[in-house]
C-alpha cells in the first residue's frame, strides 16, 4: 500500500474569516502541536479584539464535540467543523492571514513561534508579513548564537529538542562545554556577539559530527536566533520549543501560553521534564535500517509516550539515513519524514496489525483514553504518533514498513 502524501489542501483565509465573522461564539479545537496552539492563540486574540466570545480546547479526536456556536478545527480537517488543515504553510501563518481578513492585528510573536514549531524558518511559509511586523515593533532582534528559551545557555542546550548533541539531556556536561568556551556562567544576557558565535560554532560541530547530511540543515534552524526581548522566553526558537513541549505534555498550559498568560515558569518546568524524557528515550536505542525507514526501538513507559514525537523528529533530523524515522516502544510510536511518505497513514497500518494480532479493537486500544475523545493515531504526512495495545511490536514495524512501499 502506497502512502505517498497527497498535495496539501490549503484553507482559504477569506472563507474561514467569513465563517468566524458572523459567529456569536467560537469553539476552537487545535491539535496538540506547537504550530496549532500558536494558530489558536492568534485567532483567539483576533476574536477577542472583535469582542467575539471563544473557547479553546485541544483534541485528539476524529471529530469536534457537539456544542453551541461555531466550531473550528485548527491543524486538522474535521468532518463536522470549519477546518484549517496542515498544508504547505504552517497553520499559524494561515491563522495570521485569517486574523488579517477579520480586520485584526495578528500577534507576530505568537504567530512566528508557531511557524518555527512547524519546522519552518521565520519569514518562510507565507510568514514574511509576520516577521516584518515583528521587526517593526521591535519584538525580535536577530543575533548570533543558539535558539534556546532560557538566559542560562547550559540549561537551554541540555534541554533543547531542536538539536541533538552529546550533552543533550545533561546540564552539567553542557555547562562544561560553555566553560571550555570561556562562558563560565553561561548567562546569555551577559555575552557579546563573539561569545555567541563561538557557542554556535561548537554546537554546530557537535550536532553534525558523525551525523547525516540532513543534520546540517536541521542545526542551522537552531542557529542565529531571533532574540525576543519583550517575549516570555529568550529567543523565538526557544519559544517554539517550549510551545511544542507543552502541546504534547500539558496542552491546557500551552493554550494559556498561546493566549498570553503569565505561565512562563510553569512552561519552562514542563519543557525541561519533556526534554529529559525525549533525550532519555534516545540514550540507548536499538536501531535498524531498512529500505526507506530507520527504526529506533526504545525503552519508554506509557507515561513517556508524549515524548516520542520529538524523539522521532530528532532521529529523522540527526540520525536517520533514510527519509522516514520511526521511534517505537512497547505501546507507543511516532514517526517523522521529509513529506515524501505519509507517516501517519503508515502508523495507522501498524496499529491495525498490532491490534489485529491481539484480537483487539482498533477503536478502543489500551493506553488510549476510552471516552471517545482520543484517537489512536494522529498527525500529518511529516509527523505522527500512535498509541496501541502493547501487542506484537515486530508486527507493528513490519506493517509500518509495508505501508511505506
Amino acid at each position: 500500500m502506497s502512502t505517498a502524501a497527497d498535495p496539501p489542501t490549503e484553507a482559504d483565509p477569506e472563507r474561514v474569516a467569513s465563517a468566524l465573522s458572523g459567529a456569536a461564539f467560537v469553539r476552537m479545537y487545535p491539535r496538540p502541536t506547537g504550530d496549532a496552539l500558536a494558530a489558536a492563540g492568534v485567532l483567539a486574540r483576533a476574536l477577542d479584539e472583535r469582542g467575539t466570545p471563544f473557547q479553546v480546547r485541544t483534541t485528539r479526536g476524529d471529530a469536534v464535540p457537539d456544542g453551541d456556536g461555531s466550531a473550528l478545527a485548527v491543524g486538522w480537517p474535521a468532518p463536522n467543523a470549519t477546518g484549517i488543515a496542515p498544508g504547505s504553510r504552517p497553520v499559524s501563518a494561515v491563522a495570521a492571514a485569517i486574523a488579517d481578513a477579520l480586520g485584526a492585528d495578528p500577534d507576530p510573536l505568537v504567530g512566528l513561534a508557531g511557524v518555527v514549531a512547524a519546522g519552518t524558518v521565520s519569514g518562510d511559509g507565507a510568514s514574511g508579513g509576520l516577521l516584518e511586523e515583528a521587526e517593526r515593533r521591535g519584538v525580535v532582534d536577530r543575533r548570533p548564537g543558539v535558539a534556546v528559551p532560557t538566559a542560562d545557555l547550559a540549561d537551554g542546550l541540555a534541554h533543547s529538542t531542536l538539536i541533538r548533541t552529546p550533552y543533550s539531556g545533561d546540564a552539567e556536561a553542557a555547562r562544561e562545554v560553555c566553560a571550555d568556551l570561556g562562558i563560565a556562567d553561561s548567562d546569555g544576557d551577559d555575552l557579546d556577539e563573539g561569545d555567541h558565535r563561538r557557542l554556535a560554532s561548537a554546537v554546530a560541530l557537535d550536532a553534525t559530527a558523525d551525523a547525516t547530511e540532513r543534520a546540517v540543515s536541521a542545526v542551522e534552524r537552531a542557529l542565529r536566533p531571533y532574540a525576543t526581548p519583550t517575549g516570555p522566553f529568550a529567543t523565538l526558537g526557544g519559544h517554539a520549543d517550549v510551545l511544542s513541549a507543552l502541546a504534547r505534555e500539558r496542552p491546557g498550559l500551552g493554550v494559556a501560553l498561546a493566549l498570553g498568560g503569565d505561565v512562563a515558569d510553569a512552561a519552562l518546568a514542563t519543557w525541561r521534564d519533556h526534554a529529559a524524557r525525549v533525550h532519555e528515550a534516545l540514550a540507548d536505542p536499538t536501531t535498524g535500517r531498512y529500505d526507506g525507514a530507520f527504526v529506533a526501538r526504545v525503552e519508554a513507559a506509557p507515561a513517556d509516550a508524549p515524548a516520542l514525537a520529538a524523539a522521532a523528529r530528532l532521529v529523522h533530523d540527526y540520525a536517520s539515513p533514510e527519509p522516514v524515522a520511526l521511534v517505537v516502544s512497547d505501546d507507543a510510536a511516532a514517526a517523522a519524514s521529509d513529506g515524501s511518505s505519509d507517516v501517519t497513514a503508515a502508523l495507522g497500518a501498524g496499529v491495525d496489525a498490532t491490534t489485529d494480532s491481539d484480537e483487539g479493537d482498533r477503536d478502543d486500544p489500551a493506553g488510549v483514553d476510552r471516552d471517545g475523545e482520543h484517537a489512536a493515531v494522529i498527525g500529518d504526512d511529516r509527523l505522527g504518533e500512535a498509541r496501541f495495545a502493547g501487542g506484537d511490536v515486530q508486527a507493528f514495524i513490519g506493517a509500518f514498513r509495508e505501508a511505506l512501499r
